[in-house]
């Protein structure tokens, strides 16, 4: 469409590479060397095919996870951004292949490990974990950054020094030598090869996997046109459909960064070409895109990790999480509503728009896939099954239109994206596992729990708050699942002093987690929409976290009222049907007052309600706004009774201006 201006391919590319580092990869002259690394993107998609429904033993099946995972990104990865990329260093090949003995040596020894040793490590087996370790810090740098590996080093240095003299008695640890902390590392399922790695291996690649196919099918073109069809046409249309389509493609590929650059190559110059600013425009596509994160029903894959590590079911957690994304999103979409009534910006004539009933003709199948995922989630089959009869059904379904049909190319070309695509999520799972294996090992959990709790000082407003500092600073950088992961092994116990779920304190570390990726001075996320808009990369990061405001206030809401979340406290139910009466009732004033809320708020922000608020009617609507957020029968009252009085007043104002244009006229 020509009014879309979108970036070209070569364009994306260059930004991805500019703010992700997951992005700059070799670019190979030579087609043998394309096609063996293509080869072992293809088998490494096949083996976890393979072992969702043959398994082998745990540290077996997690060591050859990240031994492949990691020889891969030494050929992918450069070295450093300025190498040439279009061949492979020697010395990178000797990487691949020590990369691979990690899990050959673990393989070859297992029964003596776990048997004749009984995990006790001998000189070789120190020797080999230590080359792990440095080889997975090595693969992280090159794919994440210094950031993580930095972290990790930091952790692993402390069970070294920990029993000094001059360590302060609360992180105090008995004497450690090496065998006991690479032994940790490399011979337990507590260190490396850790839950994380075991989420990784077991669902989250395949997640990626299915988002690679979905791509292939065409999904985010489908999303691009329904989101245009719907909203193109509204008030401020295209910045209601950058919302929209990256929202839902958020959800799928939990990759924030790559998302704004994908959605955002379409989405924000059409937000520019209607009037909307520079940095108004990146920043929405960045606040969507990371939203896309708390949306169900997939979550990023973050969800299945949170059922694996809180053992609450999938569907719990899916229908928990409902309605604050919906909140979230709600916000964001009014505070854009009002900028374009403010600015009196229009959307794009309804006949440059596809029709909704031409979108779902050509394209609405591929929301099969998703729905059947739902319904065998919901029927409690095995995540890392479901995943897989979703990708089979991918292929069917796309099948039945030619615009989506998928040739035996393009799904070698999907499980080879798929690989590609894990890479950075596997050796950040690999890295946040040593910060894991520090942890369990030492009493450094322990350690970070309780200064949370002193620094709260028994108030549990205090501890939220520097819960949410910490989730934010470890979050920082981070993808999506790593630091959902970081975040729930170090922040969340804070929580649990004061008897909260532990749903609720895993989801309230999970949001402020995410949220550090539009939160200044480290957000990577808000950096790529203003790469995009051409937009001033801080003020775009602040304007972000303006649009975002809600998202910081709801994590808060359903502490104070877990049923927010639609879970029973009370332990009374057991399934939906059993949900008693009261707590259902409870849940919907909460919502319709937190929508109302929210939707004050937005207008108090953006200053705007049918004509410009002033600025102390601002001031005063949005205090009304944050009582009917509050979860408490007075505040509602209230709130309600300020906030529909300063809606009154300004509906009036506008009745006026307008009679008097028209007097005018």
């Amino acid at each position: 469409m020509g009014h879309t201006e979108a970036l070209t391919e070569e364009q994306q590319a260059e930004l991805l590479e500019k703010f992700d580092t997951e992005s700059k990869v070799r670019k190979f002259s030579g087609k043998r060397v394309a096609f063996f690394v293509s080869a072992i993107a293809i088998l490494y998609s096949l083996f976890h095919l393979y072992i969702t429904f043959y398994p082998m033993p745990a540290l077996q099946q997690r060591a050859v996870h990240v031994a492949i995972g990691i020889s891969l990104i030494f050929l992918i990865y450069p070295t450093y951004s300025r190498q040439d990329r279009s061949r492979v260093a020697i010395y990178d090949w000797l990487l691949f292949i020590l990369g691979l003995m990690t899990a050959g040596y673990l393989i070859k020894e297992y029964t003596a490990i776990v048997t004749t040793r009984g995990g006790i490590p001998n000189t070789l087996d120190i020797i080999m974990a230590i080359l792990t370790v440095v080889l997975i810090l090595e693969a992280a740098r090159r794919v994440t950054g210094w950031i993580l590996p930095i972290l990790a080093l930091a952790f692993l240095s402390y069970p070294f020094f920990s029993h000094m003299n001059w360590v302060p008695t609360l992180m105090a640890t008995r004497k450690y030598d090496l065998g006991d902390i690479f032994g940790q590392m490399y011979l337990k399922t507590e260190g490396l090869y850790s839950t994380a790695i075991g989420a990784s291996v077991s669902f989250i690649f395949l997640f990626i996997l299915f988002g690679a196919f979905l791509a292939k099918s065409g999904m985010g073109q489908f999303f691009n046109d329904l989101a245009l069809a719907l909203a193109g046409h509204k008030q401020g249309g295209p910045a209601k459909v950058a919302v929209i389509s990256s929202g839902f493609m958020g959800s799928i590929n939990g990759a924030a960064v790559a998302n704004v650059v994908g959605t955002g190559a379409f989405t924000i110059p059409m937000m520019k070409r209607v009037g909307y600013s520079k940095n108004f425009a990146g920043a929405v596509e960045a606040s969507a895109s990371v939203g896309g994160q708390i949306l169900p029903p997939i979550m990023g894959a973050s969800a299945f990790i949170m059922a694996e590590t809180t053992g609450v079911k999938y569907g719990t957690i899916a229908l928990a999480a409902l309605i604050p994304a919906v909140l979230y999103f709600l916000a964001v979409i009014m505070q854009v509503h009002f900028r374009a009534g403010k600015d009196n910006l229009k959307g794009i004539p309804k006949a440059d728009l596809p029709r909704v009933k031409e979108v779902m003709k050509e394209r609405g199948h591929l929301l099969l896939p998703i729905v059947y995922l739902i319904f065998l989630l919901y029927r409690n089959v095995p995540i890392g099954h479901a995943a897989f009869y979703t990708i089979v059904a991918t292929v069917l379904v796309a099948m039945l239109r030619k615009s989506t049909r998928m040739s035996f190319k393009d799904i070698l070309g999907a499980l080879d994206s798929g690989a590609r695509q894990s890479l950075s999520v596997m050796v950040a799972c690999a890295v946040v596992g040593i910060i894991i294996g520090v942890v369990s090992l030492t009493s450094f959990g322990n350690v970070m729990t309780s200064s949370i709790a002193s620094l709260g000082a028994g108030s549990l407003l205090l501890t939220l708050f520097f819960t949410m500092i910490a989730s934010m600073i470890l979050g920082m950088g981070l993808p999506s699942i790593p630091a959902y992961i970081i975040t729930a092994t170090m922040a969340a116990p804070a929580l649990a002093a004061f008897d909260i779920p532990i749903l609720v304190a895993h989801m309230f570390v999970f949001y402020f987690g995410i949220f550090a990726n539009i939160t200044p001075p480290v957000a990577l996320a808000a950096f790529a929409g203003a790469g995009i808009s051409g937009g001033d990369p801080m003020k775009t990061g602040f304007t972000a976290l303006k649009l975002s405001a809600a998202g910081f206030l709801i994590p808060y809401m359903f502490v104070y009222n877990p049923a927010m979340l639609m879970i029973d406290t009370t332990g009374i139910a057991t399934n939906a049907r059993e949900f008693p009466v009261a707590a259902t009732m409870d849940i919907a004033m909460i919502t319709i007052t937190a929508i109302i809320g929210i939707i004050a708020l937005s207008a108090a922000i953006e200053g705007y309600f049918k004509t410009n608020v002033n600025p102390l009617w601002r001031i005063v609507l949005a205090a009304g706004a944050l009582m009917m957020i509050i979860p408490e029968s007075i505040t509602d009252i209230v709130g309600v009774i300020i906030v529909a009085a300063m809606f009154a007043l300004n509906y009036m104002r506008n009745r006026k201006e307008q009679e008097q244009i028209v007097q005018v006229k």
